[in-house]
């Protein structure tokens, strides 16, 4: 028979109401906007080689997010996802993983990919669905998945990641591995039931999950304020019985710092961990979005006073790890490395048309075969509505 092992509530003989604002979690950070360490502060211990790999992936991120979105606007590529105002959170994090460690993401984690060693050419393929694609050109833009970096495929359902990550820690902490899986999503899917199941189950089996959240203040065009009414989605966690961290995700050292303490307390004492990064999405929620419709220039502004790129250039500038000549070099380098890996990767031939029925069964079935000869006949049919590569596509 199961033991009660949960702790009795005091008793009271008059109604007590707790206000549902009683707890305010306060966020940490390290960096003001200008990239100057608080006084007092103690920052995480970080050598040269890794802050100037962070601050390249951030530089890179920025240039790759800004030119998909002007290829998505020339016809060049469907559609996009940026990341624009959060590379923070999601480089800062993965650098403090262990590369082992399973990576479960949304669609705005590219620069957690990146951070992990994808390749200019391997991002490219992936957003022109062509032969060289992991995904065999099966998956819309954006929704990366690499084995080798330890990185989950994603999948557009909102907020299927969490309860996966619960399950995939969870054989985690029976291999003990000592290895943890961080899963991302916004505060947006934090109202979805997979957001509840998942961190429940977690917190009931102590998994070594880290549930990330990324509260960049906008579901689509729903702002948080719509959302929820209570402190943002920290408090959740501590709800479920959870460890919660609240840390500004503009600033990169405060998510490592965060991100590193989550994985120790993962890791060592098999206890869930939800963090929930505040940040902004400057751009909108994808290029099929327009955020002038919902939002404010000035508000705008605002965030972009608080660049997470900016702060973290200035903190590297200080530290005397970089200079403003080779900080800008470096970047126009990125400039033209992403333009000529998407001017190589529009010529690449798509995947072959017999591609589309493997790796469902050991053995198409007889069905799939027949379904694919009737594409083939519709293919032969409109040939001008299907090239070969995505090249001249408008």
């Amino acid at each position: 028979m199961a033991t009660q092992t949960t702790k009795q509530p005091d008793v009271v003989t008059s109604v007590e109401v707790i206000d549902g604002h009683a707890l305010r979690i306060p966020m940490f950070q390290l960096l003001d906007k200008d990239g100057k360490p608080h006084e007092g502060v103690t920052l995480p211990e970080i050598d040269k080689d890794l802050a100037l790999k962070m601050f390249s992936t951030m530089q890179f991120i920025r240039v790759l997010d800004e030119r998909m979105i002007a290829a998505q606007r020339q016809g060049r590529i469907s559609f996009y996802l940026s990341s624009l105002g959060e590379e923070a959170a999601s480089i800062g994090s993965a650098a403090a993983l262990k590369f082992d460690d399973m990576i479960m993401g949304q669609y705005r984690e590219q620069g957690s990919l990146a951070f992990r060693g994808f390749t200019i050419k391997q991002f490219m393929n992936q957003l022109f669905s062509n032969a060289e694609d992991l995904g065999k050109g099966r998956q819309m833009p954006v929704h990366y998945g690499c084995a080798d970096l330890n990185f989950m495929t994603i999948s557009s359902p909102l907020g299927t990641q969490i309860p996966q990550a619960t399950g995939y820690a969870y054989g985690q902490k029976h291999e003990d591995s000592g290895l943890c899986t961080l899963v991302y999503f916004g505060e947006g899917a934090a109202s979805e039931g997979d957001f509840h199941a998942g961190l429940n189950m977690a917190s009931v089996l102590k998994v070594p999950a880290i549930f990330f959240c990324r509260n960049n203040g906008y579901a689509i065009s729903t702002p948080i304020s719509e959302q929820l009414a209570g402190d943002g989605i920290a408090p959740r966690g501590v709800g479920y019985g959870m460890k919660t961290i609240r840390v500004d995700g503009n600033d990169i050292l405060a998510v490592y710092a965060a991100t590193q303490e989550a994985r120790r307390l993962a890791v060592e004492e098999n206890e869930p961990v939800l963090i929930e990064a505040m940040s902004y999405r400057m751009a909108g929620h994808s290029t099929s979005d327009d955020p002038t419709g919902y939002r404010t220039r000035d508000e705008e502004q605002a965030w972009r006073d608080k660049c997470p790129l900016k702060r973290f250039r200035n903190y590297l500038l200080s530290k005397g790890w970089i200079n403003e000549d080779d900080a800008d070099a470096q970047q126009q380098e990125v400039k033209e490395a992403v333009l000529a890996a998407l001017k190589e990767a529009e010529k690449v031939p798509v995947p072959h048309i017999d591609e589309i029925i493997n790796d469902v069964y050991d053995t198409p079935t007889e069905q799939l075969k027949e379904q694919l000869e009737q594409l083939k006949e519709h293919v032969r049919k409109y040939p001008d509505a299907y090239p070969k590569t995505s090249e001249g596509v408008k």
